[in-house]
């Protein structure tokens, strides 16, 4: 009985022994993986940080890493030393590494996120995608036209039929936000290829744009919003004064 105890014993220790020698091995194994890679020390994201978190706060977010030296960004940050002062430019995600173009002055986040809206006007949110928006090109400052088309005219003449309509010619886009940013392009990558990535890059995922109207125009864009569709153009001081004009089907043969 003793013996089978012992023998017992011994086979749980043999089996903790190897355990620990094979998570050391494997742990050797990657450290000399990345040995042979030139590895660099830089700050990557551990958890989710918004826009405008000033640097004194992100020493909880970012964790030094060991990275290969071939995959590290030309601009990437291995401290918060020479970065006192600023803020987050946008959302950093898990997983990036923390670039020098992801940190602004304060006021350089203020200015290039929204503008100063006249008094008596509305703020009012639309969501947005790309494609309806001038290929998501609209920026905070910018004017816009706002088209809406129904599927019912409205018009007691014809009210079943479909419609398009410049409703608001010009109005003025306070703020846009977008998705976060994608990651810098590969420093290992050629001139050539960087320069076709971002010419065939496309726009993803809806817009939040923020337009800045008066009382009845507020009425008619979040009617629309709620109930018809929308599109948005880049709009110029000369489409102020266009006449409005009701697109239907019959129209676009004309």
């Amino acid at each position: 009985m003793k013996s089978r105890l012992i023998a017992g014993i011994a086979a749980v220790v043999l089996a903790l022994a190897g355990a620990v020698m094979v998570f050391s091995y494997a742990n050797g194994a990657e450290a000399r993986a990345v040995q042979n890679l030139d590895p660099v020390d830089v700050l990557v994201v551990q958890q989710t940080v918004p826009a405008g978190t000033p640097v004194a706060d992100l020493a909880a977010s970012v964790a030094t890493t060991q990275l290969p030296g071939a995959s590290v960004a030309d601009t990437a940050l291995k401290n918060l030393d020479s970065s006192a002062g600023l803020v987050t430019a946008v959302d950093l995600v898990p997983g990036e590494q923390l670039v020098t173009e992801r940190l602004v002055a304060p006021e350089d986040l203020v200015t290039s996120g929204a503008v100063e809206v006249p008094k008596g006007l509305h703020e009012v949110s639309i969501l947005v995608e790309p494609q309806r928006i001038a290929g998501g090109r609209i920026t905070a400052g910018d004017f816009v036209g706002v088209f809406v088309s129904m599927a019912d005219s409205g018009l007691e003449s014809e009210p079943d039929k479909q419609t398009t309509q410049l409703v608001l010619p010009r109005v003025l886009v306070s703020a846009v936000q977008r998705a976060p940013e994608p990651p810098p392009v590969d420093p290992a990558a050629t001139e050539e290829d960087a320069k076709a990535a971002e010419a065939e890059a496309l726009p993803t995922g809806s817009l939040m744009v923020t337009l800045a109207v008066g009382p009845d125009q507020a009425s008619k864009l979040i009617f629309a919003s709620e109930y018809e569709s929308i599109w948005l153009s880049n709009a110029t001081a000369a489409e102020n004064d266009a006449p409005p004009f009701i697109v239907q089907d019959k129209e676009l043969h004309r």
